[in-house]
């Protein structure tokens, strides 16, 4: 399906009614052609870490449900799923009736699995487990404060550049990427923690590069995508993992993990999460 025939930028009536019709899968093919990605094989491991703030839900006996839920679709899905109509679906479950929490949770694993068409997890966190959620920071060097001259904001990956006579291993992070939906435009607000082993980037040309992002449009699993690809064709680093965590837009924040290795992010909720 196009994402010009979803609900994302329309005006829309927020449901009553349990309606999973309303998740709107989006293939992942699309994005990762425009980054050469044309096999079936990706060079990545991955997963898309949604955190949606606005979870709610009826008891048994029609009390409400209150949660923040953690979602995880993997990379490998085929599809991943539009945001806003993630959120119209979780709406639409504020009026719907679960024997327990495992009840709802086996029901949007079920919804959200059939629309990736991969498997879905989803965890929940309590109100009276609301130290699951304390705030941290990326691990790493903050690029920051480096130095940078910005007359134009194009997408620029060759300002990525690699000193091949130092070997290191480093952690490097940056809370400046800015990127827009391709649908509104809107822009969509991040930071990037990269981690890498190998010929030793440049850090100022790597931070040019995660500001250059700043009037591209694409969406977050596609950025963290093509950040990947541009890191790994220009640097040949041996090994490789980009994690970006995204602000939150309607409750919902969405933060993609992609690695040369099969390991798992850490766990946290960045200051402006």
């Amino acid at each position: 399906m196009s994402v010009l025939d979803s609900t994302l930028g329309q005006a829309t009536d927020y449901p009553v009614r349990y309606t999973p019709s309303l998740l709107f899968p989006i293939t992942r093919r699309e994005g990762r052609d425009a980054i050469g990605l044309t096999g079936d094989c990706l060079p990545f491991h991955g997963v898309d870490i949604w955190t949606h703030y606005e979870v709610s839900w009826l008891d048994a006996g029609g009390k409400p449900c209150v949660a923040v839920a953690e979602i995880r679709v993997p990379a490998t899905s085929p599809c991943l799923i539009e945001s806003k109509s993630l959120k119209l679906y979780f709406n639409s479950l504020n009026f719907h009736r679960f024997e327990s929490s495992a009840d709802f949770l086996r029901c949007v694993e079920m919804d959200l699995g059939a629309a990736a068409q991969a498997l879905v997890t989803v965890g929940l966190v309590l109100p009276h487990e609301h130290e699951q959620l304390a705030i941290g920071d990326l691990n790493g060097e903050c690029l920051d404060g480096l130095p940078l001259q910005c007359s134009e904001f194009v997408l620029n990956p060759e300002t990525l550049v690699a000193d091949e006579g130092r070997v290191v291993e480093e952690t490097l992070h940056s809370h400046l990427l800015r990127s827009n939906c391709p649908v509104t435009n809107q822009p969509d607000w991040g930071s990037v923690m990269i981690h890498y082993r190998g010929a030793a980037i440049d850090h100022t040309g790597l931070l040019a590069y995660l500001v250059s992002y700043r009037s591209h449009a694409d969406f977050h699993e596609q950025c963290v995508e093509r950040i990947f690809m541009d890191i790994t064709r220009r640097c040949r680093p041996e090994s490789l993992t980009v994690y970006a965590r995204y602000t939150r837009r309607g409750g919902l924040d969405i933060n993609p993990f992609r690695s040369s290795a099969q390991v798992l992010p850490p766990l946290l909720r960045l200051f402006r999460q």
